[in-house]
């Protein structure tokens, strides 16, 4: 009797460590946990979180949301990207079997978007908006459970698909060349434009190189493999432990690459040149990072604290300025880990539209002024 006795609070013990703890590994993600979301229908608006002028109190939950959106959150894996053209100001996200979403510029309103079979199929790791040289503009997707990058109208019409490089491939870097000859796998984290080149990371694979393409056409929109490849993995200045989410901050030619593992963004030129690496709290695991007005809204994975949940940094220029711990002080119980993020100002108030993972959910958040 005693034996069993100790028998069950040992596997009592195992089973709430393994819900408790989400491995590090840079596959974690990919690994699917299948939780179910507990989220809060009615969270206490009156709270707050961060410091300083930098507080912050939820302003839309999901249910804000399509009701397409609401059944499928719960899976949600990605991010955001926001259209900056003067003028506009729409987020646009992407959720597997429900296809694209806008949000509004004034964030009120939300609409689905027609969405290609393919991409709706596929899980979008993110979403970049980006314009041509002759001022078009278009969403791509790096879809990462199946290597593909798919670029679309902002209505949602299919214009290419990047297909993963393969063994005739050939970049400036023999490691990248083996890897794909050898049967790599291509998994997509990210992506991003600059002047007719999009720039790829590949942080799911033993790979994590930036990898470019570069635009070959724009009537039809054209893209093929160029050499350029940089970065890697490893733990020096301008390598990666897990290379994630990349954005060219506003108004700079300069590609900023989240590397989770080793808690920093690493900066580069668009030849590939490393330029510089901003460094955040060791264990924050930084999933995303994205720039306006000024400041820029850092997702991150855990956080130092696992137990309270993981934090949003809010960064004015480089400098660390406020802490937003939704989990712990804002009661989104869902918001264990986040994956992405973006910031917003509207009418002189910052706004910030998060996504959990494992379980996904979203959140508005608007500054308390």
């Amino acid at each position: 009797m005693r034996q069993v006795i100790y028998l069950i609070v040992i596997l009592t013990f195992i089973i709430g460590y393994v819900y408790a703890h989400v491995p590090e590994h840079p596959s974690a993600e990919t690994e699917g946990f299948q939780f179910v979301a507990h989220h809060e229908a009615s969270p206490d608006m009156t709270l707050t979180s961060g410091q300083g002028v930098l507080k912050f109190k939820v302003l839309y939950t999901r249910d804000h949301f399509p009701a397409e959106v609401v059944a499928a959150i719960d899976k949600a894996h990605g991010g955001f990207d926001v259209d900056r053209r003067e003028g506009k100001g729409e987020t646009y996200f992407a959720l597997p079997e429900v296809g694209i979403i806008q949000i509004s510029a004034d964030l009120k309103t939300t609409r689905l978007i027609e969405t290609p079979a393919a991409l709706k199929k596929a899980n979008a790791h993110y979403v970049t908006v980006w314009t041509t040289s002759s001022g078009t503009p278009y969403l791509s997707f790096p879809a990462n459970d199946v290597g593909r990058i798919f670029t679309t109208t902002l209505d949602g019409k299919l214009v290419h698909t990047l297909q993963a490089p393969d063994a005739l491939t050939d970049f400036e870097h023999q490691e990248v060349n083996i890897y794909f000859r050898e049967g790599g796998k291509f998994v997509p984290t990210g992506v991003t434009h600059i002047d007719g080149m999009l720039y790829v990371t590949t942080g799911y694979s033993d790979l994590d190189y930036i990898l470019g393409a570069k635009l070959t056409s724009l009537e039809p929109l054209e893209a093929s493999w160029y050499p350029l490849a940089f970065g890697g993995k490893g733990e020096e200045p301008g390598q990666f432990g897990t290379g994630h989410h990349i954005t060219v901050p506003d108004g700079t030619n300069r590609l900023d690459a989240s590397d989770r593992a080793n808690a920093e963004i690493e900066r580069y030129s668009p030849d590939g040149t490393y330029l510089e690496t901003l460094p955040l709290i060791k264990g924050s695991f930084p999933c995303s990072i994205d720039y306006e007005a000024g400041y820029a809204v850092v997702a991150c994975l855990f956080g130092p604290n696992k137990e309270k949940g993981a934090p949003l940094y809010i960064l004015d220029g480089d400098n660390l300025v406020s802490t937003v711990m939704l989990k712990e002080e804002l009661g989104m119980e869902t918001f264990q880990h986040l994956h992405g993020a973006v910031i917003r100002k509207i009418d002189g108030k910052l706004y910030i539209i998060a996504q959990s993972w494992n379980p996904g959910d979203i959140v508005i958040l608007e500054q308390v002024m």
